[in-house]
């Protein structure tokens, strides 16, 4: 009883932390001890093997997945400098213009991260071009963020197959499908998600008008104004600067084409064995790909890598913590008992995945620490329940993607500290995006994989 309790408290620990603030890296800390002392696990097990080195621990994670973090946030970096991040954004607005803003915000998100720009780099490349889009729409900041978060943090993170994306990465390594699996899944819960969140995006911004809601400015505003490219900048065509992304995705499916077209070699098996090394090897490609491309890539450039790298550590370690917790949570009775619950739910077993993700991502407000865990604790009893391992790789990737979004996310955190909101302000919207949308694009799969078969 006492192990429950504390295993109960240490997640709520974690969350209230997390929503006061709190460094990732200490909340996680102090929460598995909390965790640790009341299943009585020695102390030195929680700080020296559980959450550091076992199965699930964070520095294992960090191992493994340090190559795939440093190469995508060296490829965003780069891609940043060149301006070929900003060309993108440039480009699509101006085909589209400023009445389109929501739809701008989100299809730039969506092809940079799809591309494997991290979504930070992201974030920052979006909030300089948006103040200046915001003020010609009058759109409130709360719509703006919430586009950012549908575009970067929804389908192309965990739905659309080919994704260099850390979740989908974890998915292959753990069941030893490649970046493609359940492709035909993933494309309509991402058409859900995409669809789906720009109509209830539009329909809040018509709603924001009728009310005289516009935008407000901030005191962040004409700070991050001045990082947007000047009127008078040369900045490369649209079709040039999507040139990095195109490498990258053309690499990463090369493999999955000349398998369909019954070619033998031995590096194809490498490429599928090897999802981690695969992808970092595609955007490093992407890098050279801007080097060649793009002049100011060329300038400084070994100073843009070595920020680049710097940009992977705190991602890593935050994400790399988080997996440590549920490292730890593992261990304790509560868990087991938990899981089996969960195994045992009277319902059919796509459905028990879309549950059990959910909830797993949800405890950790992480996608990648909840699939992570999902996969070394709950993936082998679902493949002996018959579910293939490609339909178990999507259904599972994108389940997982629900409620990570809750409000002590970090993402969440990272994105209203960037833009000057509070939960209060915007995350109603975020929720519907992030949360309830994904999870309705989840239950589509999950009933049509069912249906299927």
């Amino acid at each position: 009883m006492l192990g429950d309790i504390g295993l109960i408290a240490g997640v709520a620990l974690l969350i209230w932390l997390a929503l006061k603030g709190v460094n990732i890296l200490l909340a996680v800390l102090i929460s598995v001890l909390l965790i640790g002392f009341t299943n009585a696990i020695p102390i030195a097990d929680v700080l020296l093997k559980h959450f550091p080195t076992g199965p699930s621990g964070a520095f294992t994670f960090a191992g493994n997945f340090l190559l795939l973090f440093l190469c995508g946030a060296l490829f965003g970096r780069v891609m940043a400098a060149s301006h070929a991040a900003q060309g993108v954004a440039m480009g699509i607005t101006a085909r589209l213009g400023a009445r389109h803003t929501l739809l701008i915000a989100m299809l730039v998100c969506a092809l940079l991260t799809y591309g494997g720009v991290v979504v930070f780099v992201v974030m920052f490349t979006m909030y300089p071009i948006g103040v200046t889009l915001m003020r010609q729409a009058n759109l409130p900041r709360r719509l703006y963020a919430a586009a950012i978060a549908l575009g970067a943090g929804t389908f192309t993170m965990t739905a659309l197959p080919g994704t260099p994306s850390i979740h989908n990465v974890i998915a292959a390594r753990s069941l030893g499908t490649d970046l493609f699996a359940g492709g035909w899944y993933g494309l309509l819960a991402g058409a859900i998600m995409a669809v789906l969140g720009m109509w209830y995006l539009q329909q809040q911004w018509r709603k924001a008008q009728a009310k005289g809601e516009g935008y407000q400015s901030h005191a962040k505003d004409d700070q991050m104004a001045a990082l947007a490219p000047r009127a008078d900048q040369q900045l490369p065509g649209l079709g040039k600067s999507l040139l990095p992304i195109a490498v990258v995705l053309l690499i990463i499916v090369l493999p999955r084409l000349l398998q369909l077209a019954e070619v033998q070699a031995q590096w194809l098996l490498f490429a599928a064995s090897q999802p981690v090394i695969w992808a970092s090897m595609a955007l490093l490609a992407g890098v050279a790909s801007c080097y060649v491309l793009f002049a100011p890539a060329r300038q400084n450039f070994m100073q843009t890598m070595g920020q680049g790298a710097d940009d992977s550590l705190l991602p890593l370690i935050n994400t790399a913590a988080v997996i440590g917790f549920g490292g730890v949570v593992i261990q304790t009775a509560g868990f087991h008992s938990f899981a089996q619950w969960l195994l045992e739910l009277p319902m059919p077993p796509l459905l028990s995945v879309f549950f059990s993700a959910n909830l797993i991502s949800g405890v950790t407000a992480s996608a990648s620490g909840g699939l992570q865990i999902f996969m070394s604790a709950l993936a082998p009893a679902y493949l002996e329940a018959g579910i293939s391992a490609e339909v178990l790789h999507r259904v599972a990737n994108i389940a997982a993607g629900g409620l990570d979004s809750l409000p002590h996310s970090g993402a969440v955190i990272a994105l209203f500290t960037l833009m000057g909101l509070t939960h209060k302000q915007a995350y109603k919207d975020i929720f519907v995006v992030t949360v309830v949308i994904p999870m309705i694009a989840a239950l589509a799969v999950v009933t049509t994989a069912m249906l299927i078969g």
